[in-house]
């Protein structure tokens, strides 16, 4: 990121027309990377999302020992060094503003006889690692660092380490991957319990490389069963386009009048699609074209057309598959006839930023309605008014907040101001210029 931060101002928009591609989806470029390092020859990544936080998981996998390259056709190239084959790195991990690396490559190292030491930008410092401290450190592995677990911080992985069997006290996909990628290299039987559904990327990408690894559900529980010392085989992988960034475009055409965008190659993955079942529920015109199955994730083409949108109760089941999409949510809910209301959204304010101050802070100061509760907003829409808009609003660093803040100018009177456009390329690089190409 350059030193001084870039504020814009985001202008109501022409109608969003066209065809556009998102970047690829985020969670999957991370694991492609992963799981080509820790199997046996050559992996090949199409579609890979080349945004910060990928490309530092990148590095930190060449720091260990794999060999991470980049195709002049943009074509990526992962030779790994098999399961339990990672190397000691020689210096500090630098890990930027990339939770879902940090917290993932702690999984892998966990059980891998080496110590490594993480460190991250200001945003990512403040953030918990002890979600997946707590069930590595009954693995085996040790940590050393800041009370609290926060970075900087030091690990140091145990081989062979102790298959367990781990109930998820919170959902999230992130510390059920970083107990499953220590089982990995664990002798016997490594099991998560999810009470709650999480995203399935790690559990359906392990199954392709080649992991022991069974799903059943009862009572409503998912149990993820992964048998250790496993040999990973290398694979080819199209990464779909992420969900979470066509959210913005998706909103963004909902709200704009006169709107008919088409995005190409969205994964519809449905521990992900949250969004388009509740934006549907309140009036959105979504499309499904050509859905299709890639690499075992469903895709499809989504021709979305502006539409009046009525505010609803969203039910916080919906929560985990939607987590992410939940700030440019508040947005449609913002000029949507009626009340929103959501709950159960504590896992907000562990993110980049706390998501829900954030957002209901930066939303009450473009001239929305908006009134914040310990586990979500209520939100009172305009019935499709555009918003007065003003600004500027405070983004803390964190990309979604500036993205969906820039969608909201789009359907603003007089245009929002969002006061630092930098953290939008951890996530997607072309944001920007995507938004220029459907608004020309």
């Amino acid at each position: 990121m350059h030193a001084a931060p870039l504020p814009r101002r985001f202008a109501p928009s022409n109608p969003l027309t066209g065809r556009i591609r998102v970047p690829g989806d985020k969670s999957i470029s991370h694991r492609s990377l992963m799981f080509g390092a820790l199997a046996i020859g050559e992996t090949r990544v199409t579609g890979l999302l080349e945004g910060e936080d990928v490309l530092a998981t990148a590095a930190a996998l060449r720091a260990m020992g794999a060999q991470v390259e980049r195709g002049e056709d943009g074509t990526w190239s992962i030779r790994g060094v098999g399961v339990g084959g990672l190397l000691q790195p020689r210096t500090a991990i630098e890990m930027g503003n990339s939770g879902t690396s940090t917290r993932l490559l702690m999984g892998l190292i966990a059980s891998h006889g080496i110590t490594a030491t993480f460190t991250g930008d200001a945003s990512l410092s403040k953030r918990p690692m002890n979600r997946v401290i707590e069930p590595l450190s009954r693995m085996g592995a040790q940590f050393h660092g800041a009370p609290g677990g926060t970075l900087p911080l030091t690990m140091e992985g145990m081989t062979p380490a102790i298959p367990i069997e781990y109930r998820l006290p919170v959902a999230s996909a992130q510390v059920k991957s970083a107990v499953l990628l220590a089982g990995l290299n664990a002798p016997g039987i490594t099991s998560v319990i999810e009470p709650v559904p999480t995203r399935d990327h790690t559990e359906r990408m392990l199954k392709g490389f080649g992991a022991a690894i069974e799903v059943e559900e009862t009572g409503g529980e998912r149990t993820i069963r992964l048998t250790g010392e496993a040999d990973l085989s290398p694979q080819t992988i199209e990464v779909p386009g992420d969900p979470s960034s066509a959210a913005f475009f998706i909103v963004a055409a909902t709200l704009v009048e006169g709107s008919d965008l088409t995005i190409e190659n969205v994964g519809l993955n449905p521990t992900r699609a949250g969004l388009i079942a509740v934006l549907r529920e309140m009036g959105a015109d979504i499309e499904e074209l050509d859905r299709r199955d890639v690499g075992g994730e469903p895709v499809a083409d989504l021709r979305v057309r502006h539409a009046a949108l009525t505010g609803i109760e969203v039910a916080p089941a919906l929560a985990p598959s939607m987590i992410d999409e939940f700030p440019v949510l508040f947005v449609a809910a913002a000029l949507a006839r009626g009340t929103t209301r959501t709950t159960g959204l504590e896992e907000l304010r562990v993110k980049e930023s706390d998501r829900l101050s954030a957002m209901a802070t930066a939303l009450a100061a473009i001239g929305a309605r908006v009134e914040e509760t310990p586990d979500g907003l209520v939100i009172e829409g305009t019935g499709g008014e555009p918003l007065p808009g003003g600004g500027p609003v405070a983004t803390h660093l964190d990309h979604r907040i500036a993205m969906s803040m820039a969608v909201a100018g789009l359907a603003s009177r007089q245009g929002v101001e969002v006061d630092d456009t930098r953290p939008i390329a951890t996530s997607f690089p072309s944001f920007e210029a995507l938004l220029a190409e459907a608004s020309a």
